[in-house]
């Protein structure tokens, strides 16, 4: 593996086997999009044996963004990784009674079906567990199952609407609107992550598997108010809902002379310092500028600061901030930040740029060991370990309830756009 200066890899081996602290646990995956498949691709590079389920056109993930061959988009290079991945069609007796073999193996059962779909299958948590009992079964979903909105629809920009985004933006002084990421899917992915991990703990401990549900308006409600709840939280409220330093809209990167940075001075020593070095020592000392004085009125606070940052370059302010302790940073770019991704090889799409596993571990480390697989790349491997027979296969690939993987062919120019 080839590194920079500051140790991190340039280059990723996915021939060098690495036991992450899940090794030995084995996850059937029934999620699309973004939201489950993002979860299991945490649970994969840490070292969990991620097995997906798509159907015959494949998941929406795959077409995202353009990708150098068709059903590799760049979304999916990554999100797909450390997965194997099976086709079967899931409405046909055969296919769910060898689903339920495949099931039977794994440790965790993992899903965004809507409730309805799921007892339509017949791949609920009784299904499950018959065949092994102590499953985590873990059902993502938009809304909580004993709601009334239980089998509603749930897309990210519903979810973001549903828990507050458009509001916070209201109150900052924006037009109410939706952040420009999926914020939704990512905050339930993550939820979805660390609950199936906790729920293997208690297994662990227990024996027991359980059933756990994470309702997307659940995930980003209680993400939306850590800060946001504010004087709102009392019961009587002791103040109006909102973090008030962040409610503005010139809180954010500022211009200096060359470009934008972020700088948060949060001693009163740093206000001193920047309005000497921009040349407005009238201000030093007054009380608007320190962390209180930010807090009760920060339009004052960052329109001073824009005022004082905009006398130099970034460069300049970097090098100043360094030198006085002040937080700061330059407003990188997505192309600055993927530049500096390490690259790896797929046997089909060929060089591609992998985000790394964020989470350092000095004895069981992360890692990208599979390259995003095709459909039904690994249907016949798969369900040969669960027990199926080469005849019993053979006659399913026939019956049209298996996908037979094929290699793609190159991307088009202009890829599908995706509704998700």
């Amino acid at each position: 593996m080839k590194t920079t200066a500051a140790g991190r890899p340039t280059v990723i081996d996915m021939d060098v086997d690495s036991a992450g602290p899940l090794a030995g646990i084995r996850v059937l995956d029934l999620t699309a999009v973004v939201m489950g498949p993002l979860a299991t691709q945490i649970l994969g590079d840490l070292g969990a044996d991620v097995i997906c389920v798509e159907n015959g056109q494949g998941d929406i993930n795959r077409v995202m963004s353009a990708g150098p061959v068709r059903g590799l988009s760049g979304v999916a290079l990554n999100l797909l990784r450390n997965k194997r991945n099976i086709t079967v069609d899931l409405g046909h007796p055969d296919g769910r009674a060898a689903l339920l073999r495949v099931a039977a193996g794994c440790d965790v059962f993992v899903t965004n079906l809507r409730p309805a779909s799921l007892a339509r299958l017949g791949l609920g948590y009784s299904d499950i567990r018959a065949v092994r009992p102590d499953v985590v079964f873990c059902q993502a979903c938009g809304y909580p199952s004993d709601g009334p909105d239980a089998d509603e629809p749930a897309f990210d920009d519903i979810i973001q609407a549903a828990s507050g985004v458009p509001d916070v933006l209201g109150r900052a002084g924006l037009t109410p609107g939706l952040i420009p990421t999926l914020l939704a899917d990512k905050v339930s992915g993550l939820v979805v992550a660390y609950s199936i991990m906790a729920a293997l703990f208690h297994r662990e401990r227990t024996g027991q598997g359980q059933r756990v549900e994470i309702p997307m308006t659940d995930a980003v409600r209680s993400f939306m108010l850590v800060e946001h709840g504010g004087a709102a939280i009392s019961e009587p409220p002791a103040g109006p809902a909102g973090y008030n330093r962040i409610l503005t809209p010139l809180r954010g990167a500022l211009r200096t002379a060359d470009g934008w940075i972020a700088v948060q001075p949060h001693r009163e020593a740093h206000w001193t310092a920047l309005l000497r070095a921009a040349g407005i020592p009238d201000l030093v000392g007054d009380p608007r500028l320190t962390s209180r004085g930010i807090w009760l009125n920060p339009g004052f606070g960052y329109a001073t600061l824009s005022r004082i940052l905009a006398a130099r370059t970034t460069a300049e302010w970097l090098a100043f901030c360094s030198e006085h302790r002040i937080p700061a940073a330059e407003a990188a770019s997505l192309d600055d930040l993927i530049a500096g991704l390490p690259q790896a090889r797929h046997p089909e799409a060929g060089s591609y740029r992998v985000i790394p596993p964020p989470a350092r571990f000095s004895a069981t480390p992360a890692s990208v060991r599979r390259p995003a697989p095709l459909p039904g790349q690994h249907t016949r491997e798969v369900l040969a370990e669960a027990g199926l027979t080469e005849a019993e296969i053979t006659a399913l690939e026939r019956a049209g309830v298996l996908r037979a993987a094929a290699r793609p062919p190159r991307a088009e120019a202009r890829p599908p756009e995706s509704p998700g």
